[in-house]
């Protein structure tokens, strides 16, 4: 009799099931550092010359000649027209001609005069030739001074013929070029001249601020610095005007610094990035600004523990310095922030640092 065989197939085990490796997400950290740091006001500010001169005929007569290149550099007192001179040197002459006359005759009324004193006193000659020797001495008198009076005018006009520059600056456009005739303060003028060393920078700062600026500037001058757009090296001058009234429209108040500008980096009309330095504050947390992040709850950072993992700080900023961010309270000087890399965290997640956090 055949024994029925029964197969049974083997026993099969099934392995728990491992869970996938918890990732750290990377991120570029830095220091929360503790310095002092400048209490600045920022504003956009725009060149304005020292000074600018107008220059014109002060005489009519015909350019002669043009001793500058219309936008050169040109110092106080070089020549800048000469005019036709002629006309002039002519009426200097005459003057000096009718100067000359009117001298010889006054010495002739003198002597004449000392002579019927002569007369008079010895009772020869009558009283009343002695009073007309001596009024024609004196009225002649007046002539040569009325003739003085006139060769000064003529040798003024004479040195109108040339111009030379009242101030150091830079020339503009020419308005009248050689072999045209100019005529006495007439328009267009000869040429504008700007003085750019020293130099203004205009701008203005909001009126709330007013208090705080009269008050640093009774402790003495104010540093401002002005950065020209397209450039990355700021010059340094001094705030020297506060305008006597606050623009009601705009509800800002214009000031001015002072440039010494020797190197004619700022330009008149150039716009620059200006810095008012009001003050200094000490014990200051600065974290960089690319740590900062805006929430619907307002401005946060997260911060590297000890376990590796991230926490999320609300953070009170202050004021941004350069790339940096003062702030006021969430963050602790020496404290590990997270500078890239934040949209991959959340609370308590494990991060991976792939640089060195500055001490």
């Amino acid at each position: 009799m055949l024994l029925p065989v029964v197969l049974t197939g083997g026993c099969t085990t099934k392995t728990a099931q491992t869970a996938p490796p918890v990732m750290a997400a990377p991120v570029r950290v830095a220091k929360a550092t503790q310095r002092s740091v400048p209490i600045n006001l920022s504003a956009i500010g725009t060149g304005d010359a020292y000074s600018t001169v107008s220059i014109k005929s002060q005489v009519n007569a015909e350019l002669e000649q043009v001793h500058f290149q219309q936008g050169d550099f040109v110092a106080k007192g070089e020549l800048l027209f000469t005019l036709d001179a002629r006309p002039f040197q002519a009426a200097v002459s005459q003057s000096e001609a009718a100067l000359a006359k009117d001298k010889a005759q006054l010495d002739l009324d003198r002597v004449q005069e000392e002579r019927y004193q002569k007369l008079f006193d010895a009772g020869v000659a009558p009283k009343e030739q002695y009073d007309q020797m001596n009024s024609s001495a004196t009225a002649q008198e007046a002539a040569v001074r009325a003739d003085e009076a006139s060769l000064e005018a003529a040798k003024l006009q004479l040195q109108y013929c040339y111009i030379y520059s009242p101030v150091e600056g830079r020339t503009g456009a020419l308005g009248v070029t050689a072999g045209n005739l100019v005529k006495q303060n007439d328009n267009p003028v000869l040429v504008v001249i700007d003085q750019v060393t020293p130099l203004y920078i205009d701008f203005a700062v909001p009126e709330q601020y007013l208090g705080e600026i009269r008050k640093f500037m009774a402790q003495g001058r104010l540093q401002v610095r002005a950065t020209p757009y397209g450039d990355t090296n700021a010059e340094t001058g001094y705030l020297t005007f506060v305008d006597n009234s606050v623009d009601s429209t705009t509800g800002t108040i214009k000031l001015k610094g002072t440039f010494d500008n020797p190197d004619h980096r700022l330009w008149p009309g150039q716009f620059s990035a200006v810095s008012l330095r009001l003050s200094e504050q000490e014990n200051a947390t600065v974290v960089p600004s690319s740590a900062v992040q805006t929430g619907q709850t307002g401005d946060f950072v997260f911060v590297v523990k000890s376990d590796s993992t991230v926490e999320q700080r609300t953070v009170q900023s202050v004021r941004n310095i350069g790339t940096d961010t003062v702030v006021a309270s969430g963050v602790a000087p020496g404290e590990t922030v997270v500078i890239d890399g934040q949209l991959r965290l959340i609370p308590g997640i494990r991060v991976e640092v792939t640089n060195r956090a500055a001490n």
